[in-house]
């Protein structure tokens, strides 16, 4: 794809006369048009194009976007011309990519004028008249498979042009078509969406796009999983220290600034008097603010700094997803600080073991993305071997320019979601950049001050992004004929006790609060509904538990107990709290934060 690029004070065109049979149909919309202060793309579809047409639009609109964001320009001009290439697509494949070009510029925000393809058009353009004012670019579909390589399990590195893609396994071969050759998932409705309602996650209309609200069982979840982080980080065997800061960082202090403009251009920014404040879109700002004020030795190192961040990055409205792509979101963020590059090589062999431990504990598996540069690979080619050997597959190596990030390799986990979708859920970076950008340093064994290297890493991803993982977990379980469910440690309600008639009442309250008092969440449904309702709505709940007691369990001292991943049994209510403990063990306990009977709670 060849593109000129104008930065236009007007531009104005008319269809006047068709030039090809399979021109577009015109309208009254696009007949005619114009707009001020518009980057006007005159744009050539080439017959190359189509080895790899997803990726050539994604990239033409990368190019855009930038120019346009530079010129602080809102508005372009998509204007099919045939004249910047002899080698022209077919009409069917250039509309295909002069439409996908159009779709990815709206998503990102932009407003957008395309004129018709196939027709002579008359136009006018006046030209702004400065350094970036005349500009064009050329995209070319092989340098998508150029920028990356496979790390094989036995540590060689094979381009990916000449590697055998369908001998990969499947996973493996629908992230490289994803990520590589922008072809889609399978698509279809997400099912965890209907989970999310269940549950009580929703978007708050009463926000900006893209936040999230929590109902009561959600809230108690997310509570739980930001406890679960913290014991993810504190296993890693070093000293992790749990801070909490502000989420609002001075973009006039240099340090701030700098690793703004690293990040890119998706931040969220406040003004507050003449000031002008970024929301921070990870826990570095704040971390990074303390640890430049702490006296570190060598002997200190290493260790690690963690928080639950709330996070904020102005992802695209057109990009939004729920519980997986969203403009505010939890980051349970870790920052280990070592002594040198070997040292963090040494600790991220750590991190990326718990990482797959972790994704492997709920029965799922991730395939790997290392953007690195060349020369870190070259380099590193040991390191990086013994890192795919522990995940016993294939990774995808994406190269990136030399000294243009903060970090030297940056892993992204993925799983593929039950719409054939790659989705990242865990990651870790090593930085090199940020010690020294913020003023962070330790003493070593002579006396001299050095910057720390730092490991980045959220080893089960952002709160909701896990969930987002648990329930597509489920999704997948429920579609093979099982039943969904969420681990047990994470259930907002473990146990349910259902007295069969109000003469049992008392009984299943009692026994609810003793399984509260030794540390299980159990509630009592107590509605005046028929048994077969309220077993069912327990059932709907993926309560994983439903202690049915009645005049036999009374006189018996037992609790007929349904198990939503195992047999029944008739257990004494000191049985079933040994039986749920033992499966609790090793994760976070929360209390019931829910009213203890279901006639006391609201519809919500």
């Amino acid at each position: 794809m060849k593109l000129l690029l104008i930065h236009a004070e007007r531009f104005e065109y008319e269809a006047r006369q068709r030039a090809l049979e399979e021109a577009e149909e015109l309208t009254e919309e696009n007949r005619r048009g114009s707009a001020e202060n518009a980057l006007v793309c005159f744009t050539t579809v080439e017959g190359v194009d189509e080895l790899n047409l997803p990726w050539v639009v994604e990239r033409a609109a990368d190019e855009v976007e930038g120019l346009a964001r530079r010129l602080a320009v809102g508005r372009v001009v998509i204007y099919p011309y045939a004249h910047l290439s002899p080698d022209l697509a077919a009409p069917a494949v250039a509309m295909r990519a002069l439409r996908g070009l159009a779709s990815a510029l709206e998503a990102r925000g932009l407003e957008v004028l395309r004129a018709p393809f196939g027709w002579y058009k008359r136009f006018s353009i006046s030209c702004v008249g400065h350094p970036l004012a005349e500009l064009s670019r050329t995209i070319r579909p092989q340098e998508a498979a150029e920028e990356y390589a496979v790390l094989a399990p036995d540590g060689s590195v094979v381009r990916l042009s000449e590697f055998d893609l369908g001998s990969a396994p499947l996973d493996f071969q629908q992230l490289v078509r994803r990520e590589v050759y922008g072809e889609g998932g399978e698509g279809g409705e997400p099912r965890y969406l209907d989970y999310c309602r269940k549950f009580g996650i929703e978007w708050e209309p009463m926000s900006d796009q893209g936040h999230m609200r929590y109902g009561p069982e959600a809230a108690l979840m997310l509570d739980l999983l930001a406890e679960y982080a913290w014991m993810c980080a504190r296993s890693l065997g070093i000293p992790v220290f749990r801070v909490k800061g502000t989420n609002m960082f001075d973009l006039s202090i240099p340090a701030v600034k700098q690793h703004a403009d690293l990040f890119g251009d998706r931040l969220y920014t406040v003004e507050v008097g003449q000031k002008r404040f970024v929301l921070r879109y990870a826990a570095c700002h704040q971390q990074f603010a303390m640890l430049r004020d702490w006296s570190i030795s060598y002997r200190h190192l290493p260790f690690g700094v963690f928080e639950v961040a709330d996070s904020y990055r102005l992802e695209q409205p057109g990009e939004l997803t729920l519980c997986f792509r969203l403009r505010r979101f939890l980051m349970p963020d870790l920052h280990i600080l070592t002594r040198d590059l070997e040292e963090a090589k040494r600790i991220s062999l750590r991190v990326h073991e718990k990482i797959y431990e972790e994704v492997r504990k709920v029965g799922r598996d991730y395939v790997s993305i290392y953007n690195l540069t060349r020369s870190f690979m070259e380099e590193n080619a040991s390191f990086l071997a013994e890192l795919v050997r522990r995940e016993g597959k294939p990774a995808l190596l994406h190269f990136v320019p030399e000294g243009k990030y903060y970090w030297v390799i940056n892993v992204e986990y993925n799983i593929i979601d039950r719409l054939g979708r790659p989705r990242e859920i865990g990651t870790f970076q090593i930085d090199v950049g940020n010690a020294q950008r913020f003023g962070i340093t330790y003493v070593d064994e002579g006396g001299g001050r050095r910057h720390p290297v730092i490991i980045h890493t959220a080893i089960i991803g952002s709160l909701e992004r896990y969930l987002y993982m648990l329930f597509d977990t489920a999704a997948a379980v429920e579609e093979r004929g099982g039943k969904p469910s969420l681990p047990l440690w994470l259930s907002p309600v473990q146990v349910r006790v259902i007295p069969v008639t109000s003469e049992q009442l008392q009984a299943a309250v009692e026994a609810a609060e003793r399984l509260n008092e030794a540390g299980v969440r159990a509630d009592v449904d107590d509605r005046e509904e028929s048994l077969a309702k309220r077993v069912r709505d327990a059932e709907t709940k993926w309560i994983p538990y439903v202690a049915i007691i009645g005049a036999r369990e009374v006189e018996r001292g037992t609790l007929s107990v349904r198990r939503r991943d195992g047999p029944p049994a008739e257990l004494t209510v000191e049985e079933l709290i040994r039986e749920v403990g033992e499966r609790l063990r090793g994760y976070p306990r929360a209390p019931l934060t829910l009213p203890l009977r279901l006639s006391q709670r609201p519809a919500y």
